[in-house]
């Protein structure tokens, strides 16, 4: 592995474990002052440079010069709105909800991602009972497969989960859920967060030279 390839895995290896705890549950003070405290809208890796990668910056440094802890509830509504409820999430964050033609959760693709899983091995422990194609668990697998690529480089299995997870259970749908989160997103942040995303997994895709697998979306 060339130092440039080691150094693009540990940047997307660190968002991916900062976008896995994003998307997991609601924002707390603690959470939104991390991203604060680490001056993350100078700091986010610029990657390659996108313009999702630029906006995204600009909508989280907007976001970060106007925080105050007492707009944690604002912050907290849009993640429920976003991504939680009550009622039904705007920017849903379960593949099966994209790629059923129910749009319901634990659906075939579901099941077929739990069979990529157990394929391979792999596996993460839940806080609360959670469908396992919500875009954070994606997320965590991904942050779990960089760092075996990290600490080996010549790790074929982790390499070949890496491409199927991307090219076959993610891609093809989370790119919907950043857009609606995107057209939905009442704050700067969860706007600039689904700008990031995307970019991340846009360049993610790129160093692992996966292009997604065409599939029908239901919404």
């Amino acid at each position: 592995m060339t130092d440039t390839t080691t150094n693009i895995y540990l940047e997307l290896h660190a968002i991916a474990r900062l976008l896995h705890n994003v998307f997991l549950d609601y924002p707390t003070v603690d959470s939104i002052q991390y991203f604060n405290d680490n001056q993350l809208d100078q700091n986010w890796p610029v990657l390659i440079g996108s313009e999702a990668n630029q906006k995204g910056k600009v909508l989280l440094s907007q976001f970060i010069s106007q925080w105050q802890p007492d707009q944690i509830n604002e912050v907290k509504l849009d993640y429920g709105q976003l991504y939680f409820g009550p009622g039904e999430p705007n920017a849903m964050p379960w593949g099966s909800v994209y790629l059923g033609e129910q749009q319901i959760l634990n659906d075939q693709s579901t099941i077929q991602l739990m069979s990529f899983y157990k394929k391979f091995g792999i596996s993460f422990d839940l806080k609360y009972n959670q469908p396992i194609d919500h875009i954070s668990l994606f997320y965590s697998v991904i942050d779990q497969l960089l760092q075996q690529l990290l600490d080996e480089p010549n790790n074929k299995l982790a390499k070949e989960a890496l491409i199927i997870l991307l090219q076959q259970h993610m891609l093809p749908w989370s790119g919907r859920c950043h857009e609606l989160a995107i057209e939905y997103a009442q704050t700067d942040f969860y706007k600039a967060i689904a700008l990031l995303s995307q970019d991340f997994e846009s360049v993610l895709a790129s160093t692992m030279n996966v292009v997604p697998m065409p599939m029908r979306l239901f919404r």
